[in-house]
Protein backbone atom coordinates (compact mmCIF):
# COMPACT_ATOMS: atom_id res chain seq x y z
CA UNK A 1 0.00 0.00 0.00
CA UNK A 2 1.36 3.28 -0.76
CA UNK A 3 1.29 6.26 1.82
CA UNK A 4 0.58 9.73 1.24
CA UNK A 5 3.50 12.16 2.54
CA UNK A 6 2.18 15.19 0.75
CA UNK A 7 3.17 17.80 -1.95
CA UNK A 8 6.82 18.21 -2.36
CA UNK A 9 9.80 18.56 -4.87
CA UNK A 10 10.78 14.96 -4.99
CA UNK A 11 11.50 13.46 -8.48
CA UNK A 12 14.61 10.88 -9.31
CA UNK A 13 17.12 11.47 -10.44
CA UNK A 14 17.33 14.88 -9.45
CA UNK A 15 20.35 16.53 -11.44
CA UNK A 16 23.37 18.55 -10.14
CA UNK A 17 23.63 21.55 -12.29
CA UNK A 18 26.05 24.40 -11.57
CA UNK A 19 24.91 27.15 -14.12
CA UNK A 20 27.39 29.40 -15.16
CA UNK A 21 26.50 33.53 -15.83
CA UNK A 22 28.28 36.77 -15.65
CA UNK A 23 27.23 39.52 -13.97
CA UNK A 24 26.68 43.27 -15.19
CA UNK A 25 30.51 44.34 -14.40
CA UNK A 26 31.61 40.75 -16.07
CA UNK A 27 32.67 39.21 -13.41
CA UNK A 28 31.89 35.10 -13.27
CA UNK A 29 29.58 33.31 -10.82
CA UNK A 30 28.63 29.58 -10.55
CA UNK A 31 25.39 28.15 -8.90
CA UNK A 32 24.06 25.09 -7.96
CA UNK A 33 20.60 23.97 -9.53
CA UNK A 34 18.63 21.20 -8.82
CA UNK A 35 15.34 22.11 -10.77
CA UNK A 36 16.31 20.75 -14.31
CA UNK A 37 16.79 18.61 -17.21
CA UNK A 38 16.26 18.77 -20.84
CA UNK A 39 13.20 20.09 -22.03
CA UNK A 40 13.52 19.55 -25.99
CA UNK A 41 15.47 17.81 -28.75
CA UNK A 42 14.58 19.90 -31.65
CA UNK A 43 16.10 22.74 -30.88
CA UNK A 44 17.83 20.81 -27.90
CA UNK A 45 17.08 22.47 -25.03
CA UNK A 46 17.28 22.45 -21.40
CA UNK A 47 15.42 24.10 -18.67
CA UNK A 48 16.21 25.32 -15.36
CA UNK A 49 14.09 27.04 -12.70
CA UNK A 50 15.50 29.58 -10.14
CA UNK A 51 14.15 31.57 -7.31
CA UNK A 52 14.21 35.41 -8.50
CA UNK A 53 16.48 36.08 -5.56
CA UNK A 54 19.37 34.13 -6.84
CA UNK A 55 22.10 36.41 -8.11
CA UNK A 56 22.20 34.11 -11.28
CA UNK A 57 18.67 34.92 -11.68
CA UNK A 58 19.43 38.18 -12.24
CA UNK A 59 22.50 37.47 -14.36
CA UNK A 60 20.37 35.53 -17.07
CA UNK A 61 17.72 37.96 -17.21
CA UNK A 62 19.91 40.75 -17.83
CA UNK A 63 22.53 38.76 -20.48
CA UNK A 64 19.95 36.40 -21.95
CA UNK A 65 22.65 33.39 -21.90
CA UNK A 66 24.09 30.84 -19.45
CA UNK A 67 25.81 27.28 -19.54
CA UNK A 68 25.16 24.41 -17.69
CA UNK A 69 28.34 22.55 -16.20
CA UNK A 70 28.01 18.85 -14.82
CA UNK A 71 30.84 18.22 -12.05
CA UNK A 72 31.90 14.95 -11.77
CA UNK A 73 32.29 13.06 -8.09
CA UNK A 74 35.74 14.81 -7.36
CA UNK A 75 34.01 18.43 -7.49
CA UNK A 76 31.01 17.45 -4.91
CA UNK A 77 32.83 19.28 -2.03
CA UNK A 78 33.07 23.01 -4.69
CA UNK A 79 29.59 22.17 -7.07
CA UNK A 80 27.78 22.01 -2.73
CA UNK A 81 29.63 25.62 -2.15
CA UNK A 82 28.14 26.92 -5.53
CA UNK A 83 24.90 26.27 -3.88
CA UNK A 84 25.38 27.38 -0.67
CA UNK A 85 27.59 31.01 -0.91
CA UNK A 86 26.00 33.95 -3.08
CA UNK A 87 28.20 35.43 -6.24
CA UNK A 88 26.58 39.12 -4.89
CA UNK A 89 29.13 38.50 -1.57
CA UNK A 90 31.72 36.35 -2.82
CA UNK A 91 34.39 35.51 -5.48
CA UNK A 92 33.28 31.88 -6.15
CA UNK A 93 35.90 31.02 -8.64
CA UNK A 94 38.69 32.39 -6.59
CA UNK A 95 37.03 30.42 -3.41
CA UNK A 96 37.22 26.91 -4.95
CA UNK A 97 40.49 27.56 -7.53
CA UNK A 98 38.56 26.12 -10.31
CA UNK A 99 38.93 27.95 -13.88
CA UNK A 100 35.69 30.13 -15.54
CA UNK A 101 36.31 29.95 -19.14
CA UNK A 102 34.72 32.54 -21.36
CA UNK A 103 32.45 30.63 -23.97
CA UNK A 104 33.44 31.34 -27.52
CA UNK A 105 29.43 30.98 -28.17
CA UNK A 106 27.64 32.59 -25.53
CA UNK A 107 28.18 35.28 -22.91
CA UNK A 108 28.81 32.87 -20.36
CA UNK A 109 31.76 31.05 -18.16
CA UNK A 110 32.13 27.65 -18.16
CA UNK A 111 33.85 25.92 -15.65
CA UNK A 112 36.99 24.31 -16.86
CA UNK A 113 37.53 21.54 -14.83
CA UNK A 114 34.21 20.20 -15.02
CA UNK A 115 33.84 17.12 -17.88
CA UNK A 116 30.46 18.48 -19.75
CA UNK A 117 29.14 21.38 -20.77
CA UNK A 118 26.29 23.48 -22.18
CA UNK A 119 26.24 26.21 -23.79
CA UNK A 120 22.69 28.02 -23.83
CA UNK A 121 21.09 30.76 -24.98
CA UNK A 122 17.83 32.03 -23.46
CA UNK A 123 14.71 31.15 -25.81
CA UNK A 124 11.94 31.07 -23.18
CA UNK A 125 10.85 32.55 -19.39
CA UNK A 126 7.69 31.38 -17.47
CA UNK A 127 6.79 32.76 -13.88
CA UNK A 128 5.69 29.89 -11.78
CA UNK A 129 5.53 31.27 -8.21
CA UNK A 130 8.68 31.50 -6.36
CA UNK A 131 10.70 30.24 -9.62
CA UNK A 132 11.07 31.67 -13.41
CA UNK A 133 11.43 28.80 -15.79
CA UNK A 134 14.66 29.71 -18.04
CA UNK A 135 14.63 27.54 -21.29
CA UNK A 136 18.08 27.89 -23.20
CA UNK A 137 18.65 26.62 -26.69
CA UNK A 138 21.82 24.59 -26.29
CA UNK A 139 23.98 25.64 -29.02
CA UNK A 140 26.76 23.17 -28.74
CA UNK A 141 27.83 20.59 -25.83
CA UNK A 142 31.69 20.84 -24.99
CA UNK A 143 32.92 17.07 -23.49
CA UNK A 144 36.71 16.57 -22.46
CA UNK A 145 38.15 14.53 -24.47
CA UNK A 146 39.23 12.16 -21.43
CA UNK A 147 35.36 11.25 -21.04
CA UNK A 148 34.73 10.58 -24.37
CA UNK A 149 33.71 7.04 -25.85
CA UNK A 150 33.41 6.77 -29.39
CA UNK A 151 32.68 10.10 -29.94
CA UNK A 152 30.02 10.25 -26.86
CA UNK A 153 29.97 11.71 -23.13
CA UNK A 154 30.68 8.56 -21.02
CA UNK A 155 28.50 8.29 -18.03
CA UNK A 156 30.82 5.85 -16.79
CA UNK A 157 33.88 8.43 -16.99
CA UNK A 158 32.05 11.48 -16.72
CA UNK A 159 31.09 10.36 -13.07
CA UNK A 160 28.35 12.91 -12.57
CA UNK A 161 26.01 12.84 -9.37
CA UNK A 162 22.49 13.30 -8.43
CA UNK A 163 20.83 15.55 -5.70
CA UNK A 164 18.25 13.53 -3.33
CA UNK A 165 15.49 16.08 -2.09
CA UNK A 166 14.05 14.23 0.28
CA UNK A 167 17.48 13.54 2.77
CA UNK A 168 19.21 16.66 0.93
CA UNK A 169 22.31 14.27 -0.27
CA UNK A 170 24.37 13.84 -3.01
CA UNK A 171 24.30 10.27 -4.87
CA UNK A 172 27.00 8.79 -6.86
CA UNK A 173 25.33 6.93 -10.70
CA UNK A 174 25.09 3.11 -10.71
CA UNK A 175 26.06 0.32 -12.35
CA UNK A 176 24.76 -0.22 -16.46
CA UNK A 177 21.68 -1.98 -16.07
CA UNK A 178 20.30 -2.60 -20.02
CA UNK A 179 20.25 -0.97 -23.19
CA UNK A 180 17.52 1.55 -23.34
CA UNK A 181 15.08 1.14 -26.74
CA UNK A 182 16.26 -2.65 -26.37
CA UNK A 183 15.25 -4.23 -22.94
CA UNK A 184 11.38 -3.63 -23.52
CA UNK A 185 11.67 -5.21 -26.92
CA UNK A 186 10.27 -8.04 -26.18
CA UNK A 187 6.65 -6.37 -24.28
CA UNK A 188 6.27 -5.05 -28.01
CA UNK A 189 5.65 -8.18 -30.01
Amino acid sequence: MKKSIGAKTIVYPTPVFIIGTYDKYGKPNAMNAAWGGISCSAPPCVSISLREATYTHGNIMNKEVFTVNIPSEKYIKEADYFGMASGRNEDKFKKTGLTPVKSELVDAPYIEEFPLILECKLVHTAEFGLHTHFTGEILDVKVDENFLDNGNPDIELIKPFLYDPSFRAYFGIGKRLANAFSVGIDLIR
